[in-house]
C-alpha cells in the first residue's frame, strides 16, 4: 500500500482542489442523523482551506436515477460547515456552467461543495467526456474517499489519469493501517472472520489462509464447517451446499501452514430472539432441535489465547448473533481482549466491515483498536487481495 502521494507532496496554495470524499450519511426529514463520515473528512478540509487551496468538494449521495430533490448534498454541505465552523457554498450541479461559476468566484481558502455526482448516470460509467468535465474545474485531485476505491467511477479514479493525484488524510491513515495489517505486518498475524454467511466470503477465506498465520472462523459460517467436518449442528443456520467448499479452504490452509481455529463448544437455544433461554453444549451433543447461535466458553478462551499469540490481528465479522443478547458474549468477549492487548502496546489491531465495526461499539471498544475502517466494501476487497481502482491511481 506505500509509495502513493499524499497532501505532503503538493503545495496546495491558491490551487483549485477538487477533494473526493464519502458524504453517503444517514439523514432524516432532511437533516444529517450521523456526522462521522463528515467528521472524519473534516481535517482534511480544514488543512486544504488553512494552506490557501480552494477546496471543492465531490462526492455522490445514495443512489439516485438522474436528479432526486430527496438526494441533494445540500443539507450535508450544511453540517460541513458546522463541523468545520467555516462557510460551504453549494453549487447546483456538479459540472457545466453553475459549476464553473461557483468555482470561478471562490477565493483562497474557500470551501464550495458541488451537488451529488451521481445525479449524472455518467458518474458510474466512468465516461471520459464526464471525466472532461470535472476535470476543467480542478488543478489536482485528491482522493478521500477509501469507502468508495473499489468501484473505477469518474470521480473516484478516472480524475486520476487527468490531473495530479494525491491521498487526502483520511485515505493516507487507512492505507498506512492497511499495510501495516496484511501486506508488510508484524508477525504472527491472526484474522477473525464471522457473519453469517461462507458464500458472501469465500474469497475472503480463500486469500486469508495463505497470508495469516491462524484463522478463526466464527458466526454461522463456522456451522457451514462443523457441517462439512460431519458435526450434528441440529437446526442451525449453514449452507450445506457448501460442505466441499469448506472442506476444500480447510486443505488450502493446511497447505499454507495457517491454523484454522473452529469452535470447540457452542452456545444453543431453540429459537432465534433475544434473551432466549441457552446453554452451552459440547460439538458431540447439539441438540437435534437445537440452533448454535454463539460460540461456547471453551471457544471464547480458545480464541483470546489465539489473540495472545499473535503481533497483528484483523476482524471482520461477529463471531455470534451479536445483534441478540446474550448471544454477543463471544464477540464481545474477543473485542474486550483484542483491546486489552491493543492497548498495552502487545497488538496491532485492524477491524472493518459495518457489522464488526457496530460489534466492537456495542463491546465500547470503537476506539481501542489501532485502527477501525468504515470502508465495507472497500476493506472486504482489500482483504480478498483485490486492486482498489482508487488506491492504484495514486501511486508514486
Amino acid at each position: 500500500m506505500s509509495n502513493f502521494r499524499t497532501l505532503d507532496d503538493v503545495d496546495v496554495k491558491g490551487k483549485r482542489v477538487l477533494l473526493r470524499v464519502d458524504l453517503n450519511v444517514p439523514m432524516a426529514d432532511g437533516k444529517v442523523t450521523d456526522t462521522t463520515r463528515i467528521e472524519r473528512i473534516a481535517p482534511t478540509v480544514t488543512e486544504i482551506s488553512g494552506k490557501g487551496g480552494k477546496v471543492i468538494i465531490l462526492a455522490h449521495f445514495g443512489r439516485p436515477k438522474g436528479r432526486d430533490p430527496k438526494e441533494t448534498l445540500k443539507p450535508v454541505a450544511q453540517a460541513l460547515g458546522h463541523i468545520v465552523k467555516k462557510p460551504v457554498a453549494f453549487a447546483d450541479d456538479c459540472i457545466g456552467p453553475d459549476a464553473a461559476k461557483a468555482v470561478a468566484a471562490m477565493k483562497d481558502g474557500d470551501i464550495l461543495c458541488l451537488e451529488n455526482t451521481r445525479f449524472h448516470p455518467q458518474e458510474e460509467k466512468n465516461d471520459p467526456a464526464f471525466v472532461a468535465e470535472l476535470a476543467k474545474l480542478g488543478d489536482i485531485w485528491v482522493n478521500e474517499a477509501f469507502s468508495a476505491a473499489h468501484r473505477a467511477h469518474a470521480s473516484t479514479e478516472g480524475l486520476g489519469h487527468k490531473l495530479p493525484a494525491y491521498a487526502g488524510r483520511t485515505m493516507q491513515a487507512e492505507l498506512d493501517a492497511l499495510g501495516k495489517a496484511l501486506d508488510h505486518p508484524k508477525k504472527p498475524v491472526i484474522a477473525i472472520v464471522g457473519g453469517a454467511k461462507v458464500s458472501t466470503k469465500l474469497e475472503l477465506l480463500e486469500n486469508l489462509v495463505t497470508k495469516v498465520d491462524a484463522l478463526v472462523i466464527g458466526g454461522g459460517m463456522a456451522n457451514t464447517f462443523l457441517h462439512a467436518q460431519g458435526i450434528q449442528i441440529g437446526k442451525s443456520l449453514a449452507e450445506k451446499d457448501l460442505a466441499a467448499t469448506a472442506l476444500r479452504i480447510l486443505d488450502k490452509a493446511e497447505a499454507a501452514s495457517c491454523a484454522i481455529i473452529l469452535p470447540v463448544d457452542a452456545t444453543v437455544a431453540f429459537h432465534f430472539a433475544a434473551n432466549a433461554p441457552s446453554q452451552a453444549y459440547g460439538l458431540d451433543a447439539i441438540p437435534a432441535d437445537g440452533m448454535i447461535l454463539d460460540v461456547g466458553p471453551l471457544s471464547i478462551e480458545r480464541v483470546k489465547s489465539a489473540i495472545d499469540d499473535a503481533h497483528t490481528l484483523v476482524w471482520n465479522g461477529p463471531l455470534g448473533a451479536f445483534e441478540l443478547n446474550p448471544f454477543d458474549k463471544g464477540t464481545v468477549a474477543a473485542a474486550k481482549h483484542a483491546a486489552s492487548r491493543t492497548k498495552s502496546g502487545k497488538l496491532i489491531s485492524v477491524a472493518g466491515g459495518g457489522d464488526t465495526v457496530a460489534a466492537l461499539n456495542q463491546a465500547g471498544v470503537g476506539n481501542d483498536f489501532t485502527y477501525v475502517s468504515t470502508a465495507g466494501g472497500a476493506f472486504l476487497e482489500w482483504m480478498e487481495g483485490k486492486p482498489l481502482p482508487g488506491v492504484d491511481v495514486l501511486r508514486s
